[in-house]
């Protein structure tokens, strides 16, 4: 990532155009960008500017829910003017080879990011980390004393570098080896699909073909 920002000028710049490669039929205004790429409201409208300026972005209208500021009450729905990514774009294919081949996170940077979260036994990423559509998550974590804060703060951090969304997995080491003993079809579903195992501290790969 640090490469790709010092090529495109910004973090930031990287950053918001992942997310709208990666999501090509979606429309963000700016506050939803700044949230979604954690970047600060003022960057992310001169970043958004300059994109359109660009091509690669144009004008894009659509229906945002507001949450009510009264407790308990139902959101409202409001027109808003956004942005979405420009599909004729010339150069698309292109950039996007660039920007969404990279890999964000390497093993050790993700060891690095869930080492706070409890203790972890089990990890293995899958789906947009290694292009697995079919997978049923993008992060399976096995582990003690998880924390499920600290696990979403850590997802919600990564998803901003990555620009898509991430489902995730969380097990006690107890649940995990249970769900393994009586063949659970989520368990054996990311075992038995294609995935990266970064920790595994438990054997967990060691059961896979009783599983099968």
């Amino acid at each position: 990532m640090d490469t790709l920002g010092k090529l495109f000028g910004s973090q930031a710049r990287v950053k918001i155009l992942r997310l709208f490669l990666l999501n090509p039929q979606d429309a963000y205004d700016v506050p939803m960008v700044a949230e979604k790429s954690k970047t600060p409201l003022g960057e992310a409208r001169r970043e958004l500017t300059l994109l359109k300026a660009a091509g690669v972005i144009t004008n894009k209208s659509f229906t945002k829910e507001i949450p009510s500021k009264k407790k308990n009450a139902k959101p409202t729905k409001k027109r808003v003017q956004g942005f979405q990514l420009k599909t004729t774009f010339p150069l698309l294919s292109s950039l996007k080879g660039l920007i969404v081949s990279e890999t964000p996170l390497n093993r050790d940077e993700i060891v690095r990011r869930f080492k706070d979260v409890g203790k972890i036994k089990f990890l293995a990423i899958s789906g947009i980390f290694i292009d697995e559509p079919e997978a049923r998550v993008d992060v399976l974590i096995v582990g003690d004393d998880l924390k499920k804060r600290s696990i979403e703060n850590v997802l919600r951090t990564i998803e901003a570098e990555i620009g898509h969304e991430l489902s995730y997995g969380a097990l006690e080491t107890s649940e995990f080896l249970y769900r393994v003993s009586v063949y659970d079809k989520f368990v054996r579903d990311v075992l038995d699909g294609r995935h990266d195992t970064v920790i595994d501290k438990i054997g967990a790969e060691e059961v896979k073909p009783v599983l099968g």
